[in-house]
């Protein structure tokens, strides 16, 4: 079954991890580092993106709503719907840090700060 956007429902985690991500104005912002999955729920807690860095020096990790995330085939990577600027100023944490409190905090911090509908309301 395709998504609204023509693509497949079902996505190994193997084939995301590692993929770039970029704005809307096409620039190449970081790329998915990991995803937090909520086994309670079944569902995708958010996405990992890591950019800001050189060669993992300085880097920042930054929860995104999975949702956001929408595969550009033309890209071979995903665009969101957000500014560089947006990004930066987005919630940020070390990975071991947005699973802490089992991802709960970093989830909401990023669902209110994109303002994206919860999928656990």
């Amino acid at each position: 079954m395709p998504t609204p956007t023509g693509h497949t429902t079902a996505i190994r985690a193997s084939r995301v991890i590692g993929t770039p991500v970029y704005s809307m104005s096409g620039e190449k912002i970081g790329e998915v580092e990991d995803v937090m999955l909520d086994k309670m729920s079944n569902q995708i807690m958010f996405a990992v993106v890591g950019f800001g860095g050189f060669l993992g020096v300085g880097e920042k990790y930054h929860p995104i709503p999975w949702a956001s995330l929408d595969y550009e085939k033309n890209e071979n990577g995903y665009v969101v719907p957000y500014t560089k600027e947006e990004l930066e100023a987005a919630p940020s944490d070390t990975i071991h840090e947005l699973s802490e409190d089992d991802g709960l905090k970093a989830r909401e911090a990023a669902y209110s700060y994109y303002k994206v509908e919860p999928y656990w309301a």
